[in-house]
């Protein structure tokens, strides 16, 4: 992901198609790096030299104060051949910023009482061996079809849930981390041979819930 800072324009004495070499801030604005840049941000530029424009994306090296060009669009379709008398400023470009109707992939977001239209898709992943990791970043829904009496590790963190619908069809046995089972006599379900065993867990501060989905009592 870019980054983004505001006001940060700066002229460039640079010729040709290469790596810029930024010079002063232009007058009311910061230079990049009191913008809040650091070495190795890269951020979103256009360059305006005359009636010219080049947009894209760049590296920010504080050694030599540079920053790279990658061409996202320019005014002819290349690299600018700068003339040595440009201006360089960073800028939100439209890639950058999630669009009303566009799908996007959202990490590490808070979404503050959302309202969801329709019904969220959740993860299906397939459980593999006998000494998995019960892990929700896989998928919120999780199968397991046992090859061996299995031994699977706690990787559920507080505020997790995970449903995992197990399939035995040998009489294989689970010994299972340190499980709170709340239904089900309070003691985890003997597999069924037949069908799917299916149970719930989710983690409450460091407890490990667990609940056997259907006839746990």
């Amino acid at each position: 992901m870019v980054t983004l800072v505001n006001r940060a324009k700066m002229t460039t004495a640079t010729t040709g198609t290469g790596t810029i070499t930024l010079g002063s801030a232009v007058t009311g604005y910061q230079t990049l790096a009191a913008a809040g840049v650091a070495n190795s941000d890269v951020v979103s530029y256009v360059i305006e030299d005359g009636t010219a424009w080049e947009l894209g994306a760049g590296t920010y090296t504080t050694a030599g104060t540079t920053l790279s060009r990658t061409l996202g669009q320019s005014s002819t379709g290349s690299l600018l051949n700068l003339s040595g008398n440009a201006m360089v400023y960073v800028s939100a470009l439209a890639a950058d910023l999630v669009q009303p109707t566009a799908a996007q992939t959202l990490t590490n977001k808070t979404l503050a009482a959302p309202t969801i239209t329709g019904t969220p898709t959740e993860t299906i992943f397939a459980i593999s061996g006998t000494t998995p990791a019960l892990n929700p970043a896989n998928g919120s829904i999780q199968t397991w079809t046992l090859t061996g009496n299995s031994t699977p590790t706690d990787s559920v963190a507080a505020g997790q849930a995970i449903t995992v619908m197990i399939d035995d069809g040998t009489a294989y046995t689970i010994t299972w981390p340190s499980v709170t089972w709340v239904n089900n006599a309070k003691v985890a379900p003997t597999l069924a041979t037949t069908g799917y065993t299916t149970v719930t867990l989710w983690k409450v501060g460091t407890t490990l819930y667990g609940a056997v989905v259907g006839n746990g009592t």
